[in-house]
């Protein structure tokens, strides 16, 4: 099946060798990759265990995750728009998690409570890693579209790894002025030597937001401009310099016009598939406690795209 709802979760493991023991939710929860990303790795681990897609509603997600650990599943990814909802619905949330304001893996323990973690921000941290041979704390970094649950979780991670500056742009401001002050409290109290404070937020339609990027050494998109064809980049090209580096993290076209772009102006660009694979493979080191097979889930999530 491509993928169960809750009403279907009693033929879960009828005619299947592997029982589910690991889950996705989401809706809609049909096209999710989380299978082909994490299958390899539980085969390749000799887990007998089965990875699955399941459509939950909206205000569904305490219910879902009780009904899924009755049902057998260990561990679950939770994907929009549920990510705010399965926060509120755990009974234990990680701090770094509740500062990003939302929940992506679920963890349960034996009595069936559910422990709630974010892999997003980790995620993004080893992904910049590997793409740039470079430590994000190291990084002047500036995230295009910080309001949405993407961004913010990246700038929290940016906040916890004492990222040098941080600029926040958004298309308004209201989400970031809450978000300034909260991750403000994470980053080193020291300002910068010279004009920009250490976290700062801007709009996409100040004139100054060139400035800001060619402040910055890390331009993060977020948003979700680049996932069609004729999307144009989110600000103008010629902002970008040969300095910089470009991460979009979007994977889905593989190189959006930003990243095309980008790397005509002779700037080092990474798409976000890094970063999926990154964070699911945390997500299966707090389910498995072992080491997973990055590459193997690389390949899995390719091989996908590629249908």
């Amino acid at each position: 099946m491509k993928y169960y709802t809750l009403d279907q979760l009693s033929t879960l493991n009828k005619n299947s060798r592997k029982l589910a023991r690991f889950a996705v939710i989401g809706n809609p929860v049909e096209h999710s990759l989380s299978p082909q990303l994490h299958q390899p790795a539980l085969d390749d681990l000799g887990r007998e265990a089965r990875y699955v897609r399941v459509e939950v509603k909206a205000n569904q997600v305490g219910k879902a995750f009780q009904e899924l650990h009755s049902a057998g599943i260990h561990g679950i990814n939770v994907t929009v728009p549920h990510k705010l909802e399965a926060l509120e619905a755990c009974d234990l949330v990680d701090p770094v998690a509740q500062i990003m304001g939302a929940v992506n893996t679920i963890v349960f323990d034996k009595d069936g409570s559910c422990n709630g973690f974010n892999t997003d921000g980790p995620g993004f941290a080893r992904a910049i890693r590997e793409e740039f041979s470079v430590d994000l704390g190291d990084l002047k970094v500036i995230i295009i579209g910080a309001g949405g649950g993407a961004g913010r979780a990246i700038a929290t991670q940016c906040a916890i790894e004492n990222c040098p500056q941080v600029i926040l742009a958004n298309r308004t401001l209201e989400k970031l002025h809450p978000m300034k002050e909260q991750l403000s409290k994470l980053i080193g109290s020291e300002n910068l030597k010279g004009p920009r404070d250490r976290i700062e937020i801007i709009d996409l339609f100040n004139p100054a937001l060139e400035e800001a990027i060619g402040s910055s050494e890390l331009i993060i998109n977020t948003t979700s401009v680049g996932l069609k064809a004729t999307d144009p980049s989110p600000f103008p090209s010629h902002w970008v310099e040969p300095h910089h580096l470009v991460y979009d993290t979007i994977y889905n076209p593989e190189r959006t016009r930003l990243l095309r772009d980008s790397r005509d102006q002779g700037a080092r660009v990474a798409n976000g598939l890094s970063l999926l694979i990154h964070q699911g493979a945390l997500s299966l080191e707090y389910w498995l406690n072992q080491d997973i097979p990055l590459e193997l889930m690389r390949e899995g999530v390719k091989n996908a795209l590629k249908e």
